[in-house]
């Protein structure tokens, strides 16, 4: 009935495209599911995040959850820390990879290309691998305990940022930059004044990677921070469970809203720059 009103190949476009969006909307619920199952536990009294079986909606909201965090543990504290930390770590790595890559991409110089090789060269070795020896170095500096191993690295660029950077910057025509010259600009106007002001979306790609990777890093301030004081949200959950345990209260609750207080910012910053992201990447992986 179907094939007398429709052609054949658009009942075969029909069926195909309706498989695909039944297998990505399926997909989109599965990968879902833990998140809004932490959203769900984090409503609910203690008693009823072990019922059997599970209930996604809770019977009884309790909203109190997300007033109560912050007054069983030290929450403001890791927040503000987490604010601190990411937003010098992402300033300072867009700024100092930015003029990086700029030389990279626009002066000629000798071994040019071999040093970017090298720099690129640095992604092959895991993190983990350094640890020790940047944990010798920054012991030396006198920097454990404070925040300067968590952000001071951040001001020397990174390899990655510095790759995105100048694969955008390539895109942009040399024209623009000759009829600066000639008007007077110099090699640092040129820079801050076109530039930067056309790279909004490798600036706002780095600013997305950058703030989830400091804003969720937990390794570094497990390393270097000792003071409870000092830690950072995600090294301050690791230790919700204790801190509000040792007054003899039930955490898992808690745990669950203290763990969407870190999460939403994360979600907020994605969304809301996610076009831009995604531009910036495209762009700047498709230049040569």
């Amino acid at each position: 009935m179907i094939s007398e009103i429709l052609p054949a190949w658009r009942v075969k476009r029909i069926i195909r495209y309706g498989l695909l969006y039944a297998v990505a909307y399926g997909l989109t619920i599965i990968f879902a599911l833990p998140f809004l199952w932490a959203v769900s536990s984090s409503l609910k009294p203690v008693n009823e995040l072990f019922l059997w079986p599970p209930q996604l909606i809770p019977k009884t909201w309790r909203f109190e959850n997300y007033i109560e965090i912050w007054h069983v543990a030290p929450l403001a504290r890791f927040f503000i820390n987490t604010v601190f930390v990411t937003v010098f770590s992402v300033s300072g790595r867009i700024l100092s990879a930015a003029l990086v890559a700029y030389g990279f991409a626009r002066f000629r110089f000798p071994f040019r290309n071999f040093l970017f090789l090298l720099l690129l060269s640095t992604l092959m070795l895991p993190y983990q691998v350094t640890i020790i020896p940047t944990f010798l170095l920054f012991k030396a500096f006198g920097w454990l305990d404070t925040y300067n191993p968590l952000i001071i690295p951040n001001w020397f660029g990174g390899a990655f940022a510095i790759f995105l950077f100048r694969q955008f910057f390539l895109t942009i025509p040399k024209d623009l930059d000759e009829a600066a010259k000639i008007d007077g600009a110099n090699t640092l106007w040129i820079f801050i004044r076109i530039i930067l002001p056309l790279s909004k979306p490798v600036v706002i790609t780095m600013i997305v990677i950058g703030f989830l990777e400091s804003w969720n890093d937990f390794f570094g301030p497990l390393i270097y921070l000792n003071t409870p004081e000092k830690y950072t949200l995600s090294l301050g959950l690791a230790n919700f469970q204790r801190v509000v345990s040792a007054g003899g209260q039930a955490t898992e609750h808690l745990l669950m809203a203290a763990s969407m207080v870190m999460t939403l910012p994360s979600i907020l910053v994605f969304i809301l720059l996610q076009r831009y992201y995604i531009q910036g990447v495209v762009i700047s992986s498709g230049s040569k």
